[in-house]
């Protein structure tokens, strides 16, 4: 027997049962990343991860995502949003979980911000327009490409655009320009951080590519539920979900309150029944809903997900 279990309040056996019968239905529910050591005695079984008596956070680092994938049958990799992986990290990154766990990836920032943010990890771009934005030619042969022997196991490539200038038709054309230049061997989802951006001309941009809005729960976003009421907001035949944050409170706060994401130290009823009443509309519309929960919403996603679930 294992030295250390899963908290006996916390039944992964069950929840994974219920999430794969889900996924049978087109309903598809994981979470933001998934190296989180907060998991373990949760998700994860310690005894997995020690090197020579211990736990050995590299080898937890290395492995988890085989372990993850027992519970969840998909995940949001928010990593690729800082670079172009090589082909070799690709190999690497599917190899480590079996074939029916499905992956979301967000398109690099190379792609997706207009101008660079003022931080230092920029160095000298930071503050400076982005030569490549919205430029499907580098999207193609820096991501899509190296991505192709994965495609089955890829449920969809988000693009999220950070809150910027309102310049709703200026935005719209060149997404709209970019959109019609890609393959349609994947799925993609546009995800927007600017309230002002969800109007007719931006749902129909994305029902012409076939592209899904991401439905987010962030700081300065609708809440889920108003989304939910928007005419013409699911437009295609599958949907994408984001839950990050509660609106009005921001990541740094999150994390500060939240961190080593444990346990649920804030209950956010309103995007619980939204995800509820999400997955009953998917369900009945016969429509793909690609799900994912942060630890930042409420402080452990794994929970969460139990709690939209199982209620």
């Amino acid at each position: 027997m294992p030295l250390f279990d899963p908290a006996p309040s916390f039944d992964r056996a069950a929840l994974a049962e219920r999430l794969r019968g889900l996924s049978r239905q087109g309903i598809w529910i994981g979470t933001s990343s998934w190296k989180y050591e907060g998991w373990l005695d949760q998700i994860y079984t310690r005894d997995r991860y020690r090197v020579r008596g211990r736990f050995s956070p590299p080898k937890f680092q290395r492995e988890c995502l085989n372990e993850y994938a027992e519970t969840f049958p998909a995940v949001c990799g928010d990593f690729s949003f800082y670079q172009f992986p090589a082909p070799e990290f690709w190999r690497k990154l599917f190899s480590s979980a079996p074939s029916s766990l499905r992956f979301a990836l967000k398109v690099p920032e190379e792609v997706t911000a207009e101008e660079f943010p003022k931080h230092v990890r920029y160095g000298p771009r930071a503050g400076t327009p982005n030569e490549t934005y919205l430029n499907a030619e580098v999207l193609r042969a820096q991501f899509l490409e190296p991505l192709e022997p994965y495609t089955p196991r890829i449920a969809a490539l988000i693009f999220e655009f950070g809150a910027r200038g309102a310049n709703t038709a200026r935005f719209v054309r060149g997404l709209d320009s970019m959109l019609g230049q890609l393959p349609d061997r994947f799925r993609y989802a546009v995800e927007v951080r600017n309230r002002q951006y969800l109007q007719p001309r931006y749902f129909g941009c994305l029902r012409e590519h076939k592209a899904a809005h991401v439905l987010s729960s962030w700081t300065r976003m609708p809440l889920l539920s108003e989304q939910l009421r928007m005419a013409d907001i699911l437009t295609t035949d599958f949907t994408v979900v984001r839950a990050l944050l509660r609106p009005g409170r921001n990541y740094a706060d999150a994390v500060a309150q939240f961190h080593p994401y444990r346990e649920i130290r804030d209950e956010n009823q309103e995007a619980r029944e939204s995800l509820r009443m999400l997955i009953r509309q998917m369900r009945e519309q016969r429509r793909a809903a690609y799900i994912f929960v942060n630890n930042r919403l409420e402080g452990n996603a794994p929970e969460t997900i139990r709690a939209v679930v199982e209620d």
